[in-house]
């Protein structure tokens, strides 16, 4: 058998023309330039936005007067007051962030509408016609940037991407930032990739770059020399045939896809919180764990779904000579050396709070409890195996206790008067802890009173 790092024999299939399907548009340094465009006196300064005012945490994000001295996201503020003694530092603000991305969208919609929002700071246009024509596409671009300029502000600035499909968009999107504009068209693939390094490509991260490196790629250039086989026996699955063919230009049925509803996309939802001194312990922890279920489950009811399986993840903190003396010890970016545990639970699909807590706390149960395991510092709740409602089995027996009625009723009243005021007494303790962060991934939406 071949091996997967042999070069290819050239497969024979017909180029597609030289036309851009999609634009990729990423914000720059996104929520510390909100902060920028709100805050005139903050422009042209180094400046990080954090999570908390602690020394212990991290940045978030940091505008490109910082990026220059070397303060990037995940860089511990202590370190980055040791780096800028001024640096500004900012305490985050969702709300701020997902208007100011609700906007830029809307601003983009002026020019060409938007097909699809990835995260808070990403938009995808697909183009159609006579706009995919390289000279349109980028006329195009340049509009989206003059339109974000003058309709939302002078201190946002965007990086776009054009290119035959949506991953080679995002691709290039990242090529050249600041305020950059690159096109990728098919006669130029893959040589004009070729230099890239493989953490570039989107969904090759740390765990699956050692994963290649382990199978002998361990550079683009290799990469790129496989034919569509030695993808597909790299990757494992059919993924490695998508990326052949984004890799060289072409669409698949996942670039065509931009009109699959959200509903479809989604698999899971969840929140996870870094816990406060006072709730590092195994009851402030259960506390916070219990606030992060009634949220998720109020948002797996805002969006119509059901759900079959619920995760819970806790992070508990060691001392250095526990650590040391552990078998399998990490490292937070806070500096905490820490063990881990999780575990998921399936069931019968449901959406009411009731239901899932009981299943919450059969998986709490189940935690380990031992010295170890006596100072947990992070937990994570995920409901996954999501189902839209309009595809739901409702059961035949009846639903006990009116679980559903409770739950919607209690949805009413949190809608109006805050996301907090009707709870089950076990998350009392934690009301107030666990607000809602910044999202990177998801635009957050204002239900009520409150973002989620």
């Amino acid at each position: 058998m071949p091996s997967p790092t042999q070069p290819a024999a050239e497969e024979a299939f017909t180029p597609p023309p030289d036309r851009f399907a999609f634009l990729h548009i990423d914000l720059n340094s996104f929520f510390a330039s909100v902060e920028q465009q709100i805050h005139e006196e903050y422009r042209g300064k180094p400046l990080a936005v954090v999570p908390t005012l602690a020394d212990t945490t991290c940045c978030i994000a940091a505008s490109y007067e910082a990026k220059a001295l070397g303060i990037k996201t995940g860089t511990q503020v202590g370190e980055a007051k040791k780096i800028c003694p001024e640096i500004i530092l900012v305490h985050g603000d969702h709300a701020d962030y997902a208007k100011y991305s609700e906007r830029i969208s809307d601003a983009v919609d002026l020019v060409c509408p938007v097909a699809h929002n990835p995260s808070i700071d990403e938009m995808v246009c697909q183009l159609l016609g006579r706009e995919q024509e390289p000279p349109r596409a980028r006329q195009i671009a340049l509009s989206i940037k003059q339109s974000i300029y003058k309709n939302v502000g002078i201190a946002l600035r965007c990086s776009i991407g054009m290119a035959p499909n949506r991953y080679l968009a995002k691709i290039a999107s990242d090529m050249q930032k600041p305020d950059g504009l690159i096109g990728l068209l098919p006669s130029q693939l893959p040589r004009a990739i070729a230099h890239l390094e493989l953490r570039d490509l989107p969904g090759v991260g740390a765990r699956t770059e050692v994963r290649l490196n382990a199978k002998g790629i361990t550079t683009m250039q290799q990469l790129l020399a496989l034919d569509r086989t030695g993808m597909h026996r790299l990757f494992d699955s059919v993924w490695g045939d998508r990326m052949y063919h984004w890799l060289r230009g072409h669409q698949t049925e996942d670039d065509a896809g931009n009109n699959i509803t959200q509903a479809a996309l989604q698999k899971s939802l969840g929140h996870s919180h870094v816990l406060a001194p006072e709730h590092r312990t195994p009851a402030g922890s259960w506390a916070v764990a219990h606030k992060l279920l009634h949220k998720a489950a109020m948002r797996l009811r805002m969006e119509h779904f059901h759900t079959g399986s619920l995760a819970v993840t806790i992070r508990f903190a060691l001392s250095k000579q526990q650590a040391a003396a552990a078998d399998r010890s990490k490292k937070h970016f806070s500096g905490l050396h820490h063990s881990g545990w999780g575990m998921e639970a399936r069931f019968a699909p449901c959406q009411d709070t009731l239901s899932l807590l009981e299943v919450l706390r059969s998986l709490w149960a189940q935690r380990p409890q031992n010295e170890l395991t006596q100072h947990p510092f992070f937990v994570g709740v995920t409901l996954r195996n999501l189902i839209p409602e309009s595809e739901f089995q409702a059961s035949l027996f009846a639903d006990p206790n009116n679980r559903a009625e409770l739950s919607a009723t209690m949805d009413k009243l949190n809608l109006k008067y805050g996301h907090t005021t009707l709870h089950f007494a076990g998350m009392l303790p934690a009301r107030d802890s666990a607000p809602t962060r910044i999202a990177f991934t998801q635009i957050p939406v204002l239900y009520g009173l409150d973002y989620m």
